[in-house]
């Protein structure tokens, strides 16, 4: 099978780096937890990450706790006060000095993927709840097209940027979980990045190294015609299409993560709901107070939707002209939220297949 990765397989323990912090020590549920100051730029999972926990198991956990300290329910306030789970340490990789108070420290299966960039190639193995299925996953626009433009802090910012950092962390997501996963607009320069404004620049190519054409029409056939070839060489596995991108409106309108499928695919509608219907559940339980109005339906008159042959769902993530969706885009915290909601929804859809 042609893999969209070259992959390396280690099997080690990883070690955190812990950085110094303004902390001090509470008790909590009998435990002794560290509390830390949020300064400005902080957010969940840069600050976990600084204090040296795994902001991917521990996000959740971290909002259980300090959910009364949090503007709507999912971002830090600059000064207040917060506490970091208690980690457990024979269940994570720990450092030398605290790996010796561990009775067992459990090897983590790992795999590095150079795409995702220095800081974020390890993809550390989560489960195989995935296993068997195939991803396509196509960010909007690329190469000459910089898809919707808008401006921020006087800076420029353009669709396919934010686009492809949230297709890139959704890739590992799956990765994580034992997906096959492809990356079909591809920049090897970028991998994720945590900056809030992202340099745009041309040099996105198309699965595996095909030159993006100029002519839209083009473009999108390209993408339609790798990803039928890919589904026609993987015929007969569980293989799904996930197409991401950026929406322009005026800059008064802000809207929700919304979803759209082909009229006459149930997987595809299935996919979309399953999807839609997690971050339901997630506004829920983090912004109690915002009704959810994004949506999932029906768009074939879309290109992608109409030509391509997997199952799919195509995904818009927010108006990249508009202030409070553009908190939605450009918080690196956000982008990496909007990732790890979209991979429980792919994982509800496989699992109730």
């Amino acid at each position: 099978m042609n893999f969209v990765f070259q992959k390396c397989m280690v099997r080690k323990a990883f070690p955190f780096i812990f950085l110094s912090l303004v902390s001090t020590s509470v008790m909590f549920s009998q435990d002794t937890l560290t509390t830390v100051t949020a300064e400005k730029g902080d957010g969940i999972y840069s600050l976990l990450r600084k204090h040296g926990v795994n902001p991917y198991e521990y996000y959740h956990e971290f909002i259980d706790i300090n959910l009364d300290n949090l503007r709507d329910s999912i971002h830090l306030l600059e000064g207040k006060t917060y506490v970091i789970p208690k980690v457990q340490l024979d269940t994570v990789p720990v450092v030398d000095t605290i790996q010796k108070q561990a009775s067992k420290v459990k090897e983590v299966d790992s795999k590095t993927f150079d795409i995702f960039g220095e800081d974020h190639k390890t993809v550390l193995s989560k489960s195989e709840r995935l296993k068997g299925a195939i991803y396509y996953l196509v960010s909007g626009h690329g190469g000459p097209d910089p898809g919707a433009m808008a401006v921020y802090a006087g800076k420029s910012i353009a669709e396919d940027e934010y686009a492809y950092d949230i297709t890139l962390r959704l890739a590992k997501e799956l990765l994580s979980h034992g997906a096959t996963v492809y990356i079909i607009i591809r920049d090897e320069n970028d991998g994720i990045r945590e900056e809030r404004i992202l340099e745009i620049d041309r040099d996105e190519v198309a699965y595996p190294d095909k030159e993006i054409p100029l002519n839209q029409l083009d473009r999108l056939q390209q993408r339609v015609d790798i990803v039928n070839d890919l589904y026609k060489k993987n015929k007969g596995a569980y293989q799904r299409l996930i197409v991401t991108h950026v929406d322009s409106r005026s800059k008064g309108q802000n809207i929700d993560v919304f979803f759209y499928h082909h009229e006459k695919s149930t997987n595809g509608k299935r996919l979309a709901e399953s999807i839609h219907k997690t971050f339901e559940s997630k506004y829920k339980l983090y912004q109690p107070n915002r009704n959810y109005s994004g949506t999932f339906e029906d768009r074939t008159s879309l290109f992608l939707v109409k030509k391509t042959h997997p199952a799919m769902t195509f995904i818009e993530i927010g108006n990249i002209r508009n202030e409070k969706d553009q908190r939605r885009i450009l918080d690196p915290d956000n982008r990496q939220a909007l990732a790890k909601w979209i991979s429980e929804g792919v994982i509800l859809d496989f699992e109730e297949r």
